[in-house]
């Protein structure tokens, strides 16, 4: 189920997780419109050097890493700072240094992010459709602001990334059909891929 998080809350689900006594932020059946991209300004770009001809000797390949196309830091840092400003995620949001889990180093905490968020640290520049699945590394209709908050953050598009990667390189599922799942509706590829 789909909840627009962003503008009016979907009153029908909001009130059956309040009846409920879940909150929607809980329940991983209510989606915030925040976990997925804006289709005007991130419908997915695949990257045209990787194709499913090629599989085999790119993404497939063992020892085949993302490094070799991996935009810099600088530009994707720079693209989130204007992606967050143009969708008004524009509350400050002062993230307190905790300790790592080594104990030899302080980390931002990032459960302490919030809702439209201006804090860079919340969300990771991610691409809709992963490097992994040869999406393009640079164009920003494949680039997103994508949260480490919430119940559908990165690390959960995370795993189905890896799933898809796993399912296209043993032959299961075609590049063009897993791009396609994921730049459609990750949520959706997500329950059917990995949580069925």
């Amino acid at each position: 189920m789909f909840c627009n998080l962003r503008g009016n809350l979907c009153s029908t689900v909001f009130v059956f997780c309040a009846i409920a006594g879940v909150s929607a932020a809980e329940d991983a059946s209510v989606v915030p419109e925040i976990a997925r991209p804006n289709a005007e300004f991130a419908p997915g770009a695949t990257n045209p050097d990787i194709t499913q001809a090629n599989i085999g000797e790119t993404i497939c390949k063992r020892g085949w890493s993302t490094k070799s196309i991996r935009p810099p830091a600088s530009y994707t840092s720079a693209l989130k700072r204007k992606q967050l400003a143009a969708s008004g995620d524009t509350v400050v949001n002062d993230l307190p240094a905790v300790p790592t889990k080594s104990g030899k180093g302080l980390r931002l905490d990032i459960t302490r992010c919030i809702a439209h968020s201006a804090n860079p640290a919340c969300y990771e520049e991610d691409h809709l459709i992963s490097l992994e699945l040869g999406g393009h590394p640079t164009s920003p209709a494949n680039l997103w602001a994508e949260p480490w908050f919430g119940a559908w953050n990165a690390r959960v598009k995370d795993r189905l990334e890896n799933r898809l990667h796993r399912l296209v390189c043993d032959g299961t599922l075609t590049l063009r059909d897993a791009q396609q799942a994921v730049a459609t509706d990750w949520v959706a590829a997500y329950r059917r891929f990995v949580a069925p």
